[in-house]
């Protein structure tokens, strides 16, 4: 067994305050992710709805990390320095930032068929965006006791 595979299965999965914790901070990098995400990909719907999809959802995948970061910013730096809240912001976990992106993306992709939203494909794409990098949250939260927010 590999030090990873070692890893995954001594970690107990079963600790509901710490899914409930990983839920939260999941919860708060969708939004962030969203607002970026999504509205890069109703401004090109709506006024260059002929770009390349392959276009428009990589900068919807950055737009959404961007969105991201400063969310988490402003919301730490209620709590400390703007210096020390950007320094934090940036050291989120770009694997859960970027598997939340992807995922949200190719459910929009795969439902709609094209760079666009519609009323039916927002909520599948944000419950995939959120189930994707939730257990990785969990097991990052659990093995190192490092949240995202």
């Amino acid at each position: 067994m590999t030090d990873q595979a070692a890893t995954l299965t001594s970690i107990h999965w079963g600790c509901r305050p710490t899914w409930r914790r990983s839920a939260y901070n999941t919860l708060w990098c969708l939004i962030g992710c969203a607002i970026g995400d999504f509205g890069t990909i109703l401004a090109f719907q709506f006024w260059a709805p002929e770009t390349p999809v392959l276009l428009v959802m990589s900068l919807a995948i950055v737009n959404g990390l961007l969105t991201s970061i400063m969310l988490e910013t402003a919301l730490l730096v209620r709590t400390m320095a703007l210096k020390m809240a950007l320094k934090t912001a940036l050291g989120m976990s770009l694997v859960s930032m970027i598997s939340m992106e992807i995922a949200m993306n190719t459910t929009d992709y795969l439902l709609v068929g094209k760079a666009a939203l519609t009323w039916w494909s927002v909520i599948p794409s944000l419950a995939a965006g959120f189930l994707a990098p939730w257990p990785y949250n969990y097991w990052r939260l659990k093995k190192y006791g490092k949240a995202c927010h």
